[in-house]
């Protein structure tokens, strides 16, 4: 038994035939070829596959990807406009934040969905919004640091000039 499941995944209408169990990170990267997410855990704790969901960080992997029908998806690989790369990932490039990359799409994009909603939030707020994403190569201050640089340089492009 299938059911056809239709999303805009990063700005484009997808419709498909997806069995009712398969996982929403399962059909991104098998069937849509966007890799950006990665399984880790597979019960909702290190983030490594979160994407986002009508503007909110979900854990791919363990939602029904059913679940998405009729709604808007975000991925890594959707950030960027044409070769412009979004200043989240402008700055874990420049601040040195990304060693193996497995995290980094999941932080990206729980880092932007938290500047979505409270484009200022303080040093405090990022550490705390993020508290849902493990890496396991680095200490969190690059990281930190590079969520920090985002929200400024974020905060620059928005002021009236």
């Amino acid at each position: 038994m299938t059911f056809t499941l239709a999303m805009t995944v990063n700005g484009q209408a997808v419709a498909l035939a997806i069995r009712p169990e398969e996982l929403l990170l399962d059909v991104l990267r098998d069937r849509l070829g966007l890799r950006g997410a990665k399984r880790s855990c597979d019960v909702q704790v290190c983030g490594a596959c979160t994407v986002l969901l009508d503007g909110l960080p979900v854990s791919s992997c363990s939602l029904l990807a059913y679940e998405a029908r009729g709604r808007t998806v975000v991925t890594i690989e959707g950030l960027a406009e044409g070769e412009r790369l979004h200043p989240l990932q402008e700055s874990f490039i420049t601040e040195s934040a990304v060693q193996c990359g497995y995290c980094t799409p999941g932080m990206i994009l729980a880092a932007k969905a938290l500047f979505d909603e409270r484009p200022e939030a303080t040093d405090a707020e990022i550490r705390e919004h993020l508290r849902g994403n493990i890496c396991r190569c680095t200490g969190y201050t690059n990281i930190l640091n590079a969520v920090a640089v985002a929200r400024d340089a974020l905060a620059r492009r928005a002021a009236p000039a």
